[in-house]
């Protein structure tokens, strides 16, 4: 099985069908073959099959051609299509059609199958991703745990820098495999869909060299600390920093290239050069890719984007300055043993983060000026007020022009991207704090602070882990829910309560009960008034009578009246006073509705049937 496959079981099994099989019919189903046909055999079948399923085939038979049909026929070829092909075949019978599926179309998956998959899914195909996530956190950590318990003596002192480094060793002979790689596979083909003379390779072989040789560069040197820290080599600290000297040199000229690039659109361009971008050789178009950045307009994501990728270059450069700084001074406090304290020798790092706060502040204030000249209203700012900055004072080239009022949907991007701004400047801000804290535990660390070197990492550590048990909550406790689970118990306690109440009881005995009373008609509710009155008369005279507790209230249907209760309380009477006061004033409102709307020659006349049924 190919490693590409077998990565895709272990890592998304649970989320393919708990059956591990796709429903209907087969590929080999379809083509009638066995899953060992050979390569011949499967294409004797497709003629068999194409000559008994084809709608053509089928119409001149007799039959009648379905919407069916023609799917299955379809489907038959696709199955051949994908059996023929020896790689496509390997990956249908190891994950089925809809595994395969996904693989080959992964915008195609639906999420609710995923999710269903995976809620249904067994301990133990959850437990390989977990295992994945576990593997990740080890792989990321396990590096800088050993360096912390090497430099605090923990693991005793014959262990050598070489094997404490070896997670480190493995890493970078991936990352050597990669670069290799790319180099192999020589240049990009062009897409069909773009023109021959308009197609630039995004990545040219002398961008992959050159990554090649940085990253040499920087193996070579961890090589030569390793080296040196095992006293195997007596060379100054000087020498062994030589490749990362190198590292930064490659790294600020492709810096400084980047901030030289200017942003133009098509018609500069054109008008810079001299003609067409079409009409440019393919040499002539990888010049004009080193130097311009071209955009449809000077407004817009792509032009911010650009804009953004020059400033993030330049804030590059200062990094890369203080990197090279703090080398030197390092270098000098080793090789030449100054004594200076290491406070002195971080203090490059400590203004390169002071620059990237203030560059990023900086950033956000220009965002924001730009913003205030296109809607200083967004702002609480008047654009007549001279105090508060006038268009006339933003923009003196254009006193004489008027402004557009910007659109709503203008506005909602305008205040967007403002935002973005404040939070990245913000994000800055605290990022580069927590870096200078790190900072200054380390050193207190070197200058022999007697905590464990762990507590440098342990942030980190802490992290990783909160995140680690946040995944294994999430894989091990998500499960599949019946919407219908626990409804009987529901309704069985609402029962409960509204009995314990005593709501319900009158409800459920008519309920229980067999006989069935109608309503009473018209012709009877004289009898029936005489008969409750009778009653009630009885009950109050009689003195065993009295001792009975009280009917609960009833109610008869009146036609002319509607419905009449009787036995009711003062209390209830008065509440029922009350709603028949109001629905008689909804009522009168009801019955002058007709004459406001007749008013109104817009609007239809009503008929009394439809005031009745209103």
């Amino acid at each position: 099985m190919r490693y590409d496959i077998a990565f895709f079981l272990c890592c998304c099994r649970s989320f393919l069908s708990s059956s591990g099989r796709d429903e209907g019919e087969t590929f080999y189903e379809l083509l009638g073959v066995s899953p060992k046909a050979s390569h011949d055999e499967l294409k004797r079948a497709y003629k068999r099959q194409s000559l008994l399923m084809h709608p053509d085939k089928l119409a001149q038979k007799g039959q009648s051609v379905t919407p069916a049909d023609r799917d299955r026929f379809t489907r038959m070829r696709h199955a051949y299509e994908v059996l023929s092909d020896p790689r496509r075949r390997e990956t249908y019978d190891a994950i089925g059609e809809r595994g395969m599926k996904w693989v080959e179309e992964p915008l195609s998956v639906d999420p609710q199958e995923l999710a269903h998959n995976f809620a249904t899914s067994s301990v133990v195909d959850r437990s390989k991703i977990f295992a994945i996530f576990l593997g990740i956190y080890v792989a990321v950590f396990l590096l800088p745990v050993l360096v912390c318990l090497t430099a605090d003596g923990t693991l005793g002192e014959n262990v050598t820098w070489a094997a404490v480094l070896a997670p480190l060793w493995v890493w970078d002979v991936f990352i050597l495999f990669y670069h290799s790689r790319v180099i192999l596979m020589g240049p990009i083909k062009r897409p069909d869909h773009i023109p021959e003379e308009e197609w630039v390779d995004p990545l040219p072989m002398w961008k992959r060299v050159m990554a090649m040789v940085r990253f040499a560069c920087l193996v070579l040197f961890q090589v030569l600390l390793a080296l040196r820290l095992d006293g195997a080599i007596a060379a100054p600290w000087s020498v062994v920093f030589i490749p990362m000297y190198l590292w930064d040199v490659i790294a600020l000229r492709r810096k400084i290239m980047l901030t030289r690039i200017s942003i133009v659109t098509h018609e500069e361009l054109e008008l810079a050069i001299g003609k067409k971008i079409g009409e440019c050789t393919a040499a002539e178009r990888g010049e004009i890719h080193r130097r311009y950045i071209v955009v449809p307009t000077k407004s817009g994501s792509l032009y911010d984007s650009a804009c953004r990728l020059r400033d993030e270059a330049r804030m590059d450069i200062i990094r890369i300055l203080a990197r090279v700084t703090f080398t030197v001074l390092l270098v000098l406090n080793l090789d030449l043993g100054a004594g200076w304290s290491w406070w002195l020798v971080f203090l490059p790092i400590f203004a390169m983060a002071g620059c990237v706060v203030g560059s990023a502040f900086g950033s956000f204030a220009k965002t924001q000026s730009e913003a205030v000249k296109k809607d200083p209203a967004m702002f609480g700012l008047d654009p007549s007020d001279e105090d508060g900055g006038t268009y006339s004072k933003m923009d003196e080239n254009k006193q004489g022009e008027e402004k557009t009022p910007l659109s709503d949907e203008e506005k909602d991007e305008l205040k967007a991207k403002v935002a973005q701004s404040a939070y990245r400047a913000v994000g800055t801000c605290f990022s580069q704090c927590f870096f200078i804290l790190i900072m200054c535990v380390l050193i207190g660390k070197i200058e022999g602070a007697s905590y464990s070197s762990l507590v440098i990492i342990s942030p980190f550590l802490a992290a990783g882990g909160i995140i680690l048990c946040c995944l294994a909550c999430t894989i091990f406790c998500i499960s599949e829910v019946d919407e219908n689970a626990g409804m009987a118990e529901f309704d069985t306690a609402v029962d409960r309560a509204a009995a314990a109440s005593g709501y319900g009881a009158v409800e459920n005995e008519q309920a229980n009960s067999s006989d069935y009373t109608p309503p009473a008609q018209a012709d009877q509710q004289n009898d029936i008034s005489v008969a409750v009155t009778m009653e009630s008369g009885v009950s109050t005279s009689g003195t065993t009578t009295s001792s009975k507790s009280k009917p609960p209230p009833s109610s008869i249907w009146d036609p002319e009246r509607g419905e009449v209760w009787q036995n009711m309380t003062v209390d209830e009477e008065e509440h029922k006073a009350e709603s028949e006061r109001k629905e008689e004033e909804i009522k009168a409102a009801h019955e002058r509705q007709p004459a406001i709307i007749e008013e109104n020659p817009s609007i239809n006349s009503i008929t009394s049937s439809q005031c009745d049924l209103d």
